[in-house]
């Protein structure tokens, strides 16, 4: 679990394993997204799922960045990262 700001982060495994095929540049970026929603996971350029509780994606240059939030444990969920493309949203 990681905690800088105010929420706590977990990270599925899956991420890592995403981020390790993401160019050097775009795994530093979305690495420093993640990082960030744990001062504030509703900042940014954000959507709210439809028809998933509590779950969100960040869009991060091409890539998107699927959490969940835990409000009262004040805790954030990664456990997707995917580059934009036309299969990104019906496979959950």
């Amino acid at each position: 679990m990681i905690s800088e700001g105010s929420w706590d982060l977990r990270i599925d495994h899956g991420v890592f394993k995403s981020l390790q095929k993401f160019p050097a540049a775009d795994r530093e970026a979305a690495l420093y997204a993640i990082k960030l929603l744990t001062f504030n996971p509703y900042a940014g350029d954000i959507q709210k799922l439809r028809g998933e509780e509590n779950a969100w994606r960040r869009r991060v240059s091409s890539y998107r960045i699927f959490y969940k939030l835990f409000n009262r444990e004040k805790i954030i969920l990664v456990f997707r990262i995917e580059r934009r493309g036309s299969k990104i949203y019906r496979h959950r």
